[in-house]
């Protein structure tokens, strides 16, 4: 099976409001609520994979003031979540909704469960109420939701992925394919842009730069983007393109961590990968002479490709920080064809990129992937400035392969089996902390 760069930016690139793990909580308890009468609960309880758990655990949801926790994004979704909306479950939040979330866990009627043996993107809920039972299960992307269950009578329902069966990833088959083709296949796929293609890459900066002149007017989350630029100001550090791409990327991530109630355009399931994909692009621009807007859409375009095609690699959630090593790429490869570098060049750049952050771990979502974003995006387009001058990583080094397919390839066999006990031992770690309610299975 093939496909065209329309079924790819669609099938890759989609809204979504807040972090996506929280995200994907709240919308697997609005859809099972849904089925019940009352719209009301007695109890609810979540069954989480490990990466899940790890990524929801302490981000600020958006709307809820600050409120962060995989029990508050169960709890919002079922009061106030419209399981239409998808990854935008939560935009009808209100503050009552909040108030009686938080009674809700005050009561202890929330309980989360890890499964600590799960692979893959799994979010079980069940939710009681009255003497009924409802359960919803969402699989191996964000938003699909593969089972919805009443009194333990499958339902059917438009909120479930009917292309396939349950448990079925409906991007499985477009993994196979794209991890078939050569980095001139995937810039080949740009060449088919219509104008309406174009368009929806246009709507994805908008929406980012939503989010960054937040952060940057707010000074949100911990403030990473706001605080580059306030140096700047101060004369202490210099704008060029390398700091405008870390301001912007960094300062839409602070918005966005802090649970600003604004969208993302997302890249490859995550919020913060679209992000990365885009607004390095989009800050590079201002440095170059003679472009003009359908060679940046062009750019990000060709972002959002490879971000896929490394992720298709390295799975949706792991150890390593994918908007490091995948986004990044895709924002190097971007930023690489903006420049003026053609294919070899784009695979340098990918190159070097890889070498110099393959190492970043995934600690969970939280305020300080601003940090993180800040550090992709800088590089993104260092990668891309050495390559064109014929400073590249050699062969011999480390992971990276002969080629930059081979390089990506064997970052995905570090992210989903190199990294494994790594992943464990961060989680570890994180529930050393003080978290309450929260149960583990094997």
């Amino acid at each position: 099976m093939t496909y065209t760069v329309k079924d790819v930016l669609r099938a890759q690139v989609a809204p979504a409001l807040g972090c996506t793990e929280p995200a994907a909580i709240a919308l697997g308890a609005a859809a099972a609520i849904s089925l019940l009468p009352d719209k009301v609960f007695d109890s609810i309880e979540l069954w989480l994979d490990p990466n899940m758990f790890k990524n929801g655990l302490a981000v600020s949801i958006p709307g809820a003031g600050g409120l962060s926790g995989l029990d508050m994004a169960a709890a919002l979704g079922a009061l106030g979540g419209n399981p239409a909306l998808r990854l935008e479950v939560l935009q009808p939040l209100d503050q009552a909704h909040v108030v009686k979330a938080k009674e809700s866990i005050r009561k202890g009627q929330v309980k989360v469960n890890l499964l600590k043996e799960q692979h893959g993107l799994f979010v079980r809920t069940v939710i009681t109420s009255r003497g009924s039972r409802a359960e919803s299960i969402i699989e191996g992307l964000h938003d699909n939701i593969t089972t919805l269950a009443l009194n333990n009578v499958q339902v059917d329902s438009p909120f479930l992925n009917k292309e396939k069966g349950p448990g079925a990833n409906p991007l499985e088959d477009m993994d196979v394919w794209l991890k078939k083709l050569t980095l001139n296949d995937l810039m080949a796929l740009t060449d088919d842009l219509d104008e309406d293609d174009y368009g929806f890459l246009q709507e994805g900066v908008d929406v980012n730069m939503r989010l960054a002149r937040q952060g940057l007017k707010q000074g949100m989350g911990i403030g990473v983007g706001k605080t580059l630029e306030r140096l700047c100001r101060q004369g202490l550090i210099k704008k060029d393109m390398i700091l405008a791409a870390r301001v912007l990327t960094s300062a839409a991530a602070d918005a966005r961590m802090s649970g600003a109630p604004l969208p993302a355009m997302s890249s490859a399931g995550s919020g913060n990968h679209g992000l990365t994909a885009v607004l390095p692009i989009w800050a590079v621009k201002d440095y170059v002479a003679s472009v003009d807007r359908r060679t940046v859409l062009e750019a990000i375009a060709l972002s959002h490709i490879v971000t896929a095609y490394v992720k298709a690699h390295t799975g949706r959630l792991s150890a390593v920080c994918g908007c490091s090593v995948a986004a990044g790429a895709g924002a190097t490869a971007g930023i690489t064809f903006l420049l003026g570098g053609d294919c070899r060049h784009i695979a340098g750049a990918i190159k070097n990129l890889l070498e110099d952050l393959a190492g970043i771990i995934c600690d969970g979502a939280k305020t300080g992937c601003a940090l993180k974003l800040a550090t992709a995006a800088g590089t993104a387009v260092q990668a891309a400035l050495f390559s064109l001058h014929g400073v590249n990583v050699h062969d011999s080094d480390g992971i990276i392969g002969q080629s930059s397919e081979e390089t990506m390839r064997n970052m995905g066999t570090l992210a989903t089996e190199g990294m494994i006990e790594t992943d464990r031992t961060i989680l570890e770690i994180m529930l050393a902390k003080k978290f309450t309610n929260i149960g583990t299975s094997n």
